[in-house]
């Protein structure tokens, strides 16, 4: 029977230099052996961007530690297909991000999308963020990474699983609770300036946060229960419920074949 450790995939979108990505390394150590593949500079809010029309650049920092000049989906793209593709890990681990990854938040993130990326290739994944603007005390958050990788790596794992975690910032939460994403906004201010040679430009992304309330939701458990939330995630986008509604639209000069499902 093998006695190798198993192999643990690090990134983030904050760069790999961060605290988080610290935090995160030192929480895992123990579990594995470590990779860490990671943005050389902060990539948040990159999405599920890639580099498909320039070239990416891979610096080797320290031993198992390497900086990419891309997306942090590039850098799970990088580390499975390159640089680990000769042993692949068993689980990717993604920040602790700076800040919130909850609800609609998943559709911007970086952190997410380095995860997701590896799910998509076949490797478990989890996102980290702790939910905080500052200051940022990552203790708590290490300490449940660690428990729930601990609790991962002791069981077979579903190829494109991808859990997106989030941990609230300023407490030592009591628990946590599995969850489904909520819905929140941060407003929807545009901010506009001069410049010195009076050309005009735009800030977005609001600071006016509120959240639904939303039984069961992230937003929820992290805000108003000050606990950590789990949210299992999947790639399927398809709103079924949608599908008997079309069905019923009639496009002039076009003929529809069947639906979904071939119905």
């Amino acid at each position: 029977m093998s006695t190798s450790r198993p192999r643990i995939l690090v990134s983030n979108d904050d760069g790999y230099f961060s605290e988080g990505l610290q935090t995160l390394v030192e929480a895992v150590s123990p579990l594995g052996e470590v990779w860490v593949v990671a943005p050389d500079r902060e990539q948040s809010a990159a999405s599920h961007a890639i580099s498909l029309h320039r070239p990416l650049r891979i610096k080797e920092v320290r031993e198992r530690w390497f900086s990419v000049d891309g997306t942090p989906t590039d850098c799970s793209y990088l580390a499975v297909n390159h640089l680990l593709k000769d042993n692949r890990p068993q689980l990717m681990v993604s920040g602790i991000n700076h800040g919130a990854n909850l609800a609609d938040d998943v559709m911007y993130s970086g952190t997410v999308a380095a995860a997701m990326e590896a799910a998509f290739l076949g490797i478990p994944a989890i996102a980290f963020s702790l939910v905080t603007r500052g200051p940022f005390d990552f203790g708590p958050a290490g300490r449940f990474a660690r428990a729930l990788v601990t609790e991962a790596l002791s069981r077979p794992l579903p190829p494109r699983m991808l859990l997106n975690v989030n941990i609230p910032g300023g407490v030592e939460p009591d628990g946590y609770v599995i969850t489904r994403q909520g819905r929140h906004s941060y407003g929807n201010n545009v901010v506009e300036k001069e410049d010195p040679r009076g050309r005009k430009y735009y800030w977005i992304g609001g600071t006016e946060y509120e959240h639904q309330d939303i039984p069961g939701s992230d937003c929820n458990a992290v805000f108003d229960e000050k606990r950590v939330s789990v949210t299992p995630m999947h790639f399927e986008m398809t709103d079924h419920g949608r599908i008997p509604e079309l069905s019923g639209w009639n496009l002039q000069g076009f003929k529809r074949h069947g639906s979904a499902g071939g119905a």
